[in-house]
């Protein structure tokens, strides 16, 4: 939480300042394309990089979001509900570049949110009404019979039975299932043969 809160904070900042020190004449000429590309390019620059790694490592900047963590997201909320923030950030999040450079960097974050969430007993109750709520089902069953999910369900399948990782699984299972079969028709031949002596001897 505290890695996406500084993450947009310094993306707001970046905005803020960089329509602060324009002039005035030049600043109402400050585009959406113009924002977005300074952003983008000044988080891609391995200065921009490691100020904000030196940030997310300072103790006292992590005190800090910590202290300030309600002013933070009181500011950043009210920065992204603002009609020019909505826009914004709608705006921005519609170039597919962007927003899975965006994903990408929060995904691991992301991760460990809904593994929290899975264990969490209210949100697997609130979780369990949700699918069962009759609109829901309907959507999973249209969904299913879609033409557009069996041609990406096909395509998975196909894949994960392409992959090298699925066909080694795949070939030490049924080695262990050959030798497990193999074991037991040899006891069973053992005692096949043992009980011919014993009918011999006899």
């Amino acid at each position: 939480m505290a890695i996406r809160v500084c993450l947009l904070s310094i993306s707001c900042f970046l905005i803020i300042t960089a329509t602060a020190c324009a002039p005035r004449n030049q600043a109402s000429e400050m585009d959406y394309e113009q924002t977005k590309k300074m952003i983008v390019d000044i988080l891609k620059t391995d200065d921009g990089k490691k100020a904000i790694q030196e940030l997310l490592n300072d103790e006292q900047m992590n005190e800090t979001l910590v202290m300030d963590q309600q002013t933070v997201k009181e500011t950043v909320e009210k920065t992204l509900t603002s009609d020019k923030g909505k826009a914004f950030w709608q705006k921005i999040f519609e170039d597919e570049k962007f927003a899975e450079s965006f994903a990408k960097t929060l995904q691991k974050e992301h991760e460990t949110v809904i593994k929290q969430l899975m264990k969490d007993p209210d949100y697997q109750k609130t979780l369990i009404q949700v699918l069962k709520d009759p609109e829901m089902e309907k959507t999973y069953a249209d969904l299913v019979q879609s033409q557009q999910f069996r041609t990406h369900l096909e395509q998975v399948i196909t894949e994960t039975l392409s992959s090298p990782l699925f066909k080694k699984k795949f070939n030490e299972e049924l080695k262990k299932a050959a030798q497990s079969g193999s074991g037991g028709g040899g006891g069973e031949g053992g005692g096949g043969g043992n009980q011919q002596g014993g009918g011999q001897g006899q």
